[in-house]
């Protein structure tokens, strides 16, 4: 039964229920009110009790999940206790906890896994698992995912923070990209400088690690069936993904791309599992920057771009992973005529959460190379209630100094509640007039 139709329905039978009917409608809508339980929580190392920043906290045998932040911290809603809980990270053992109260922070300790190099060719065994890894992703690339992401950029030119923009999106996603989004709340704050970036969300909502429309035989993408003729590829190591460090775990694969392809390079690491072939985490770095300025007399010397996209993979109930978050950095010099190169970097953090299979009527549009991140931003009317004391924005809290540089310089456009005008004061005859 939906809690408004309760609510009406405790009201119809106000006058038909005895005291002790009153007494059990009262105990049910307190179970009502109680279904979300909260549990907070740190990640720790087991042996040196450093914290693991970006470690996985998922609800056993199902998507309901959430990453530590950047100190090891994590909140998670669960609808009821008891709850399983099974945390990794790669370089730990993954290890589940029983979860009885919520009573007070939890601390969960991994132990450091052992790294190990399989009794087989190397040299053919990375391509192998690449493949693999294309083919399964290939397969479960039908199955979509309907839940939010909460988006953060920080722009810096010459150091200093110019740009600071969070959003929350309604997200279809897949088991290799975001399909499409919604924007459901956002805000901002600038000051004015040499150059602001409009739409880079772009990357972080049109990369993927495959594409059911793409023409795979041209593809250059790592997933794809060019993988041997497009990279090079070396395996690091097979990390323990359990006590037994003798069955299964997480390869550790770098690559780059072929010397002869020169109209794209990238270079980074894929790390999948060894048994289900899942993705569990990517990151590549890349010179190919393709952006430009509204301004023709400014350049993009030195870029480097960065992605890097993780995958809740930790409990192989889960035949197709959702993905769990994805960051995504540029860096570059500015140049103008006569001018001294200026140094900008722009940094975004995605945190996908809420993430089921179950569809929506919301209607998700495809990312657009005409979209402007700004323009969605300031067409919302600005709700500070629901930035106040959210979990999920607290989880991944912004530098004091990017705070404090903006609110020095009053720049906070609909980042904070506007006060209420002060009213005039006249001063008439020694006497003050409202």
């Amino acid at each position: 039964m939906l809690l408004s139709s309760f609510f009406a329905f405790l009201l119809s039978c106000r006058r038909l229920v005895r005291p002790a009917g009153l007494l059990l409608a009262a105990l049910l809508l307190t179970q009502v009110a109680q279904a979300q339980v909260q549990l907070r929580g740190t990640v720790v190392d087991k042996d040196t009790r450093e914290t693991l920043p970006f470690s996985s906290v998922v609800v056993r045998g199902t998507t309901r999940g959430t990453t530590t932040n950047a100190d090891g911290e994590f909140t998670l809603s669960v609808p009821s206790l008891p709850v399983t809980l099974l945390v990794s990270e790669l370089g730990h053992l993954k290890d589940t906890i029983r979860v009885t109260s919520a009573a007070g922070p939890l601390q969960l300790a991994l132990a450091t896994a052992a790294v190990a190099l399989p009794e087989v060719k190397v040299g053919s065994y990375p391509f192998q698992l690449v493949d693999r890894a294309y083919r399964q992703m290939r397969a479960g690339y039908r199955q979509k995912f309907y839940g939010k992401a909460f988006y953060r950029q920080i722009t810096r030119v010459a150091g200093q923070p110019t740009e600071l923009q969070e959003v929350v999106w309604n997200v279809k996603s897949s088991n290799a990209r975001i399909e499409g989004t919604a924007i459901a709340q956002g805000r901002y704050a600038a000051v004015p400088s040499i150059t602001n970036f409009s739409n880079f969300s772009l990357y972080t909502r049109s990369y993927g690690l495959f594409d059911a429309n793409a023409d795979t035989t041209r593809s250059l993408a790592l997933l794809s069936p060019n993988v041997v003729q497009n990279y090079l590829l070396e395996l690091k190591g097979i990390v323990a993904s359990g006590p037994d460090s003798t069955k299964g775990g997480i390869a550790e694969i770098t690559f780059q791309t072929r010397p002869e392809l020169t109209k794209y390079k990238s270079e980074g690491t894929i790390w999948i599992d060894i048994d289900s072939y899942k993705v569990v985490r990517y990151h590549m770095t890349s010179p190919n920057f393709t952006g430009s300025t509204s301004n023709p007399t400014q350049k993009f010397r030195d870029t480097q771009l960065e992605i890097e996209m993780a995958f809740r993979n930790d409990d192989p109930a889960v035949v197709v992973a959702p993905l769990e978050y994805m960051k995504v950095n540029l860096t570059a010099n500015l140049t103008s005529p006569g001018k001294a190169a200026t140094p900008l970097a722009v940094s975004s953090f995605t945190f996908f959460y809420d993430t089921n299979t179950t569809p929506t009527t919301i209607p998700y549009a495809r990312v657009s190379v005409e979209d402007r991140d700004l323009a969605a931003i300031k067409a919302l009317k600005y709700d500070p209630e629901f930035w106040a004391n959210n979990p999920v924005v607290q989880r991944t809290p912004v530098e004091d100094e990017v705070i404090a540089s903006f609110e020095k310089r009053g720049a906070f456009g609909t980042m904070v509640k506007k006060a209420a005008p002060k009213p005039d004061v006249q001063i008439r005859d020694g006497r003050i007039i409202r």
